[in-house]
């Protein structure tokens, strides 16, 4: 059996602030406390922007698709001066809204949540605009993210290019 738990102010706010919490992290080139948000079986995922609904990283080409070897590989890359993408390192902001904690069951919680993201580096401002995916583990030590999808809401990534940081 199931263990469904209502959802209060309190745990809207509780994973509200775990939210703004991540986004300043990166923000602020914190990645190493990043990846400490994320459980030891975490998975991150940029689907592309032509993917239909439902597909996997099993049968389809995502954009990332890291398990948590990869995601700590990405950090370690990221924070070394020799990653000629982000370094000098880009400045990054986050923005979060309309954040939806749509249910919790077994500790559990499955959220989604707007966002954009602003990279500027060399006189140039790149916008990732989507929505976030989260499965969120509640742990003795507080709030982990199992999973996280951020699907982007642009027909692709041009201008872009590339995305060399974690949105």
């Amino acid at each position: 059996m199931h263990n469904k738990t209502p959802i209060t102010p309190e745990i809207y706010l509780e994973v509200q602030n775990f939210l703004f919490s991540e986004s300043a992290l990166i923000d602020s080139w914190q990645l190493d406390q990043w990846l400490e948000l994320y459980t030891e079986d975490a998975e991150y995922f940029v689907p592309p922007t032509d993917l239909e609904e439902g597909a996997s990283p099993e049968n389809a080409l995502f954009y990332i698709a890291d398990d948590r070897r990869r995601m700590e590989e990405r950090v370690l890359r990221l924070n070394k001066k020799t990653c000629h993408s982000e370094y000098p390192r880009s400045k990054v902001r986050h923005l979060v809204s309309n954040i939806r904690v749509l249910n919790e069951v077994d500790n559990l919680i499955s959220v989604d949540a707007a966002f954009v993201c602003y990279r500027s580096k060399d006189g140039i401002t790149d916008i990732f605009m989507g929505r976030y995916d989260y499965v969120i583990r509640r742990t003795e030590t507080g709030l982990k993210v199992r999973s996280k999808s951020c699907h982007l809401d642009m027909d692709g990534l041009r201008p872009q290019g590339k995305i060399s940081i974690i949105l």
